[in-house]
């Protein structure tokens, strides 16, 4: 046998057993669920053990998928590492949930369905143990595919299948329905546009000036301060709500002394970094790598706050149902309950997650610290605009939308480009190829405004030489030289994803509560 085919079992050995290893850590943490529940609650009844087991699977699936989003970019970036971003996310997302993930839930995510119309308790916990394994199902199918998906649109399928599989069409609030639809374009939209507007700026106000440093030095400071603004005003309305509730204008409040903080503490340090840092995009960058560490924590934090109750609200729901034998809109989390989606978000992020992260981080586009910047605050500052507007969001949306925007950007600025250069080879057509090269060159380090000049200068000259393009040169000049920096069959594949996930759970929900209805009642 040869080397390298000797070579290639290996290292399929060796992702075997990593696999295994997963697999194994994984079971392990279902087992351990199991057990608890027995032991301590067995007596109650027999479902609430198998809904646990359900609820910590469906916990696991979200920390693989959906906290990607959260430290994908500053991954991606180069920000952080791997091991790293899995260790704050794990240790903040596990905090969010334990800490803010609140005592309450709404039984009915989205209120997409009525729980008063549902004929009885047990039906109403058949229902949510459809709609929990379907979401976690699709999860688990999702990151297996390399799909960031949304949770929290997944539970809402699974409780729209079993819905109606359990009391018919009529029960369904179609509205809500519509405007979770709706937000399959609203949510990505926005993140992207928001993405792309500021990392606009940043270029208009550091990166194309011919000194960056000096520039960083005045510019830096604003920018890290409007993040101070956003992820604190973020947090107060999304991390911290149930243990702070605080109004939009004393957010905005809060929001506004971070800011203030932030700026007076950065701008000595970006003064000194200016005066260290080479002037480059590089240097620029390096200025941005600290607050995204914090930015990604920050973001995990509140994701852990929110979505865990994607994992433990159905159960938490059927806790509630089988201890009172009735069904509420709103259901005690006990602390058991919590700890489950706690830890297994913490577990899936650990085992499963670093395939999404890099999907988000690197696959989708290139992204450096400046990137990573434009796309966090763009996640913090749609949520925030969306919840004011009353607008439904996915932040799984807003954030994929905002890594579009961020390259469909850089098309567009690397297209417009190589147009101008394409003007100045044609101006300069016959001439000495040095000329030409040191005019590019000059081109190439001058400011924005100064560019404009020069092209101005050109097309004021060939008026004054009479000089015409052809028509085969004018519509060489009017060509869209476009390099693909957005990877355009991985955004195909996560836009079928965000469209079918919905419909996909509703479908698999209902098989399954079909299924247990027949079992139960055989």
């Amino acid at each position: 046998m040869e080397l390298k085919n000797i070579q290639t079992i290996e290292e399929a050995s060796k992702r075997s057993r990593s696999e295994l290893f997963r697999f194994g850590l994984a079971l392990l943490f279902i087992v351990g669920v199991i057990l608890f529940t027995y032991v301590n609650y067995g007596h109650i009844s027999i479902t609430l053990v198998i809904a646990a087991m359900i609820g910590g699977y469906m916990a696991m699936n979200i920390g693989a998928n959906d906290v990607a989003n959260n430290v994908g970019p500053a991954v991606g970036s180069k920000a952080m590492t791997l091991t790293t971003a899995i260790a704050i996310a794990a240790i903040f997302e596990a905090a969010g949930a334990i800490i803010a993930g609140g005592s309450v839930v709404t039984t009915i995510k989205g209120g997409i369905i009525s729980p008063d119309d549902i004929a009885d308790a047990q039906t109403f916990v058949w229902l949510m143990m459809a709609a929990l394994l379907a979401a976690a199902l699709w999860l688990n199918l999702a990151t297996a595919l390399g799909a960031p998906v949304s949770t929290t649109h997944s539970i809402i399928g699974g409780v729209l299948g079993g819905g109606i599989a359990a009391a018919g069409w009529a029960i369904v609030n179609w509205e809500t329905v519509g405007q979770i639809a709706a937000s399959w374009v609203i949510s990505p939209l926005l993140g992207g546009s928001i993405a792309a507007i500021l990392l606009y700026v940043i270029k208009r106000t550091i990166t194309y000036k011919a000194d960056m440093m000096d520039a960083s030095r005045r510019m830096v400071p604003w920018l890290l301060a409007l993040m101070g603004w956003a992820f604190g005003t973020y947090l107060m309305m999304k991390g911290l709500k149930k243990v702070m509730p605080v109004s939009f204008i004393g957010a905005v409040g809060i929001g506004v002394v971070v800011a203030l903080i932030v700026y007076f503490i950065t701008r000595p340090i970006v003064d000194r970094a200016s005066k260290v840092n080479a002037n480059s995009k590089d240097g620029v960058n390096k200025m941005f790598t600290i607050p995204l560490i914090f930015a990604a924590a920050l973001l995990s934090f509140a994701h852990g706050s929110n979505d865990v109750a994607n994992a433990v609200g159905p159960l938490a729901a059927i806790n509630d149902a089988l201890l009172g034998s009735e069904i509420h809109g709103k259901a005690a989390i006990p602390l058991w309950i919590m700890l489950v989606g706690a830890l297994g978000i913490a577990i899936g992020l650990a085992l499963y997650g670093p395939k999404l992260i890099r999907t988000v981080g690197t696959e989708i586009t290139d992204i450096d610290q400046m990137r990573a910047y434009s796309i966090a605050m763009a996640a913090a500052i749609t949520v925030i605009l969306a919840s004011q507007l009353g607008l439904p969001v996915s932040t799984t949306h807003v954030t994929i939308g905002a890594i579009f925007g961020v390259g469909f950007l850089r098309e567009y600025l690397k297209a417009n480009y190589k147009r101008m250069i394409q003007k100045i080879e044609d101006h300069h057509k016959g001439k000495d190829r040095a000329i030409v090269e040191a005019f590019i060159r000059r081109f190439d380090k001058a400011s924005l405004a100064e560019k404009g000049r020069m092209l101005q200068d050109l097309k004021n000259d060939a008026l004054d030489n009479n000089a015409h393009l052809t028509k085969k040169e004018r519509k060489g000049l009017k060509k869209v030289y476009r390099e693909e920096l957005v990877k355009r069959s991985i955004m195909l594949k996560v836009i079928a994803a965000w469209v079918i996930t919905v419909p996909a759970t509703a479908l698999i929900s209902a098989g399954v509560f079909y299924s247990i209805q027949l079992v139960m009642t055989s």
